[in-house]
């Protein structure tokens, strides 16, 4: 016994130590830059960008090491928002099954959608009823405070079943979500893409992982079938555990110019910060003009766009406003910062891929004829004013999905994006649906000659390729020019 207790110490005692030295990796970052809008945000860095439920799964020691590879005297841009480490935690979350004890389980739905609300009902009592870890009660389920006084989820009917639920039934707010984003173990999305862009959107900082029931009309996001909650949640709170997906964010800051600044202090405070999962869009708003926008690149002059707007979206945003503005797919696997323009006005500006530890700005010029207005994953709408620029960098706080499958992505844009599908396959050759076919059916029923050679097909009969004797050259054929 006393054995045990001192190996416990000593991994609580490593662990302890692997964390303060990330801590002290992350503080002792010198960054070389004058720009007081990324001296900012890479305030922000701090060991917590991933769920501390996740600790289990995670080699801190493999970590450092990645981070502590390459040039000693590295720029800010490559460790900007800690995006190598951030990688290397996806990389190892997806290697190994997560076990971990799941009692508190957030559902996220549509309040308004009636049928929704029924399927919250039926997901929560059987969270609560379902015996779980050596209780023959079920685990804690937090739901929207709005159905609070549904009638269609019936909260008294559901206590009256066991006086015990009325500890375990509670309620979220987005106050919660946002002061204290450890409370919950896992998140279950129930709806399309948008409740799980609204989920993002509830957890600002860490966000816990997130499991995603297919309920609407957009499936990119929602790999689960609902009629199979019952295995899929069985199997995560079992010793099966789950694998989760580290999918990448933007943390997005907004600076306003001040005109009449004090001499020696900046002239632009920070407005807003969005933490953003598919893309910020800058677009020209109600204005006749086209976009003047500056972009730098680590403080860099990368070009002026001259365009209705432009995209910065995430791998996991390449298959939503990016894809119909003629961006790429990327695999959400992928670190990388995906810039598409909008109606440009210049031909040979094309969508292009940015390394994801790349600190972006854009700025509209001060003689700038209008103003631009940016979109956080659709929502929150900010003019930018003559001066004004906002910085786009990979976010510290990811975030985590649970994954169905290893070919998840592909499944899901076969799915809904018809990937690679035509109306009708390429016919074989003279055969029937089941390839069945006689010798005598099988042949070829045309005439020549037994040294010629299919000339359709470029091969002969044997299936052997033309030889010299075919050749045009040989013929004393004359090939035109072209």
């Amino acid at each position: 016994m006393n054995e045990m207790v001192m190996d416990g110490q000593k991994t609580q005692r490593s662990k302890s130590i692997s964390q303060q030295r990330l801590t002290e990796a992350l503080s002792e970052l010198q960054l070389h830059s004058d720009d007081a809008a990324i001296n900012r945000m890479a305030a922000l860095a701090s060991p917590c960008f991933f769920h501390k439920k996740f600790d289990k799964a995670v080699n801190m020691e493999r970590v450092l090491e990645e981070m502590g590879d390459g040039d000693d005297t590295i720029s800010h841009s490559r460790l900007m928002q800690t995006a190598i480490s951030v990688r290397e935690v996806s990389k190892q979350l997806q290697r190994r099954p997560i076990k971990m004890t799941v009692r508190n389980v957030m559902i996220v739905t549509k309040a308004r959608d009636n049928a929704l609300v029924l399927l919250t009902r039926e997901l929560a009592e059987w969270l609560l009823t379902t015996a779980r870890y050596g209780s023959d009660v079920g685990v804690n389920v937090y739901v929207d405070h709005k159905l609070r006084k549904s009638k269609r989820f019936d909260a008294p009917s559901l206590l009256a079943k066991d006086k015990r639920f009325e500890d375990k039934l509670r309620y979220w707010t987005p106050d919660l979500c946002w002061e204290t984003p450890e409370k919950f173990d896992l998140v279950l999305t129930l709806g399309g893409d948008g409740t799980v862009l609204f989920t993002s959107w509830l957890f600002q900082r860490i966000v816990p992982p997130i499991l995603s029931f297919s309920l609407g009309s957009l499936g990119f996001l929602t790999n689960f079938q609902f009629e199979e909650y019952k295995a899929a949640l069985n199997k995560i709170m079992t010793d099966v555990g789950m694998r989760v997906n580290l999918r990448m964010r933007f943390t997005c800051t907004v600076y306003r110019y001040q005109k009449n600044a004090a001499p020696g202090s900046s002239q632009h405070i920070e407005a807003e910060q969005f933490e953003v999962l598919n893309e910020l869009v800058i677009d020209r708003g109600p204005s006749p003009y086209v976009s003047n926008l500056e972009l730098y690149g680590d403080n860099s002059l990368l070009t002026v766009v001259q365009a209705d707007g432009c995209i910065f979206s995430t791998p996991t945003g390449s298959t939503a406003y990016s894809l119909s503005a003629g961006g790429s797919l990327v695999h959400p696997d992928i670190p990388a910062i995906l810039l598409t323009p909008i109606c440009p006005h210049t031909l040979s500006f094309r969508p292009m891929l940015l390394n994801d530890s790349m600190a972006l700005r854009v700025a509209v010029p001060l003689r700038s004829r209008a103003t631009a207005y940016c979109a956080f994953d659709g929502k929150g709408r900010v003019e930018l004013r003559q001066g004004d620029h906002v910085t786009i960098a990979a976010s510290q706080y990811p975030f985590p999905t649970v994954l169905s499958q290893p070919t998840e992505w592909f499944d899901s844009i076969s799915r809904t994006l018809r990937w690679n599908s035509r109306g009708a396959t390429q016919k074989a050759w003279d055969g029937d649906e089941e390839g069945e076919e006689t010798e005598e059916e099988a042949a070829f029923d045309i005439d020549f000659d037994n040294d010629d050679v299919d000339r359709d097909s470029g091969y002969s009969a044997e299936g052997s390729m033309v030889d010299d004797r075919g050749s045009p050259q040989r013929k004393g054929m004359v090939l035109p020019f072209f």
